[in-house]
């Protein structure tokens, strides 16, 4: 029962990081902290950009968690952590990988889903000011997005 339960705290953790990438991609990076997103926003040089400090940041409470739930035996507290590191690595691979393609893999794909989400993000890409921005989830596309022809990457 022990492992279910830890498994299932993994996974609402995995889960809840969705509300909270949503919100503080809306209203904390494209609020006080456009100065450093908006590097994200205007097409660049180098595989780095200001915004990447955002991947520091969202890692300290993974890194807390673990520590702490480790330093206590390994409590529930660890499996929040990994459930917020899963997060952190699955937001890498879909979001700088297969989106953004700073990395070369997964460049093309048949499934509607992925499709669907590079177009949210292409759409959000739009535009280059902190207001009126659109589609700031990250796993969660709104249901227009997906079926449509042509795949679009950035």
């Amino acid at each position: 029962m022990t492992y279910i339960f830890y498994l299932l705290l993994v996974l609402v953790s995995f889960a809840f990081m969705e509300g909270v990438a949503w919100f503080s991609h809306k209203y904390i990076m494209h609020g006080p902290l456009w100065f450093i997103h908006k590097s994200h926003h205007v097409v660049g040089r180098g595989p780095f950009q200001i915004n990447d400090v955002f991947a520091l940041i969202f890692a300290v409470p993974s890194w807390l968690f673990m520590q702490f739930g480790a330093m206590a035996g390994f409590d529930y507290r660890f499996y929040i952590g990994i459930g917020i590191a899963l997060y952190g690595v699955w937001y890498f691979i879909v979001h700088d990988v297969f989106v953004h393609q700073r990395v070369k893999w997964l460049k093309s794909t048949k499934n509607k889903y992925l499709q669907g989400l590079r177009r949210a993000h292409k759409v959000h890409h739009k535009s280059l000011v902190k207001e009126n921005g659109a589609c700031f989830g990250f796993l969660y596309v709104p249901k227009k997005y997906h079926g449509k022809q042509n795949d679009t990457s950035e």
